[in-house]
């Protein structure tokens, strides 16, 4: 008998790589929304770069309204952080699109598996199958032996009581013409 601590034992080691599966998904989609944060957090710090851009263009802090070097140094600074923060966000985009084909290949994967799977249940199904038709046919054929069999037995019994007859029959013809030794029959 299986004790409970046993049963525990053996309930936990069947479920163990199913755990495993479902915690390893939960931390791929985890990574893969996090990721997706972290770009959208990038292309929201890229909307306001654009929008102090916008406010560096029309800066003029010069005599007569015009820009000076250092409104223009101001919107290059601007500028040349809007392109790091694209170069990031172009690196992010990688590891997320690395995510989805992880993914992708993942799921290929089980596909794979799972047709490898089918097909071989398919091959399973039909070799039964044909297994089954060939005791089917090997079925029939016993039957009609056996049919064959209990005439036969049939004919013997019914033979062998119409001998049994016959001798019966014979012998008690036999008897009744001889005539009874010991006692004569005066006339």
């Amino acid at each position: 008998m299986i004790r409970q601590k046993d049963m525990n034992k053996l309930i936990f080691s069947f479920l163990l790589p199913f755990l495993i599966f479902v915690d390893a998904r939960a931390q791929d989609s985890t990574a893969y929304e996090l990721q997706r944060n972290k770009i959208n957090s990038l292309l929201a710090e890229r909307s306001a770069k654009f929008g102090q851009y916008e406010e560096s263009l029309s800066a003029r802090t010069g005599i007569f309204g015009f820009q000076t070097k250092k409104d223009i140094k101001n919107s290059n600074e601007i500028l040349r952080q809007i392109a790091l923060n694209d170069n990031a966000i172009f690196t992010e985009l990688k590891v997320l699109l690395d995510y989805k084909d992880l993914q992708f290949q993942q799921v290929k994967s089980n596909v794979d598996h799972n047709e490898l799977r089918i097909d071989s249940y398919k091959r399973t199904i039909r070799d039964l199958q044909v297994k089954n038709e060939e005791l089917l046919d090997y079925n029939k054929k016993t039957d009609k032996n056996a049919s064959y069999l209990q005439f036969l037995l049939a004919l013997f019994i019914v033979s062998t009581v119409v001998c049994i007859f016959i001798i019966y029959r014979k012998n008690n013809a036999i008897k009744a013409k001889e005539p009874q030794s010991g006692i004569k029959v005066i006339t």
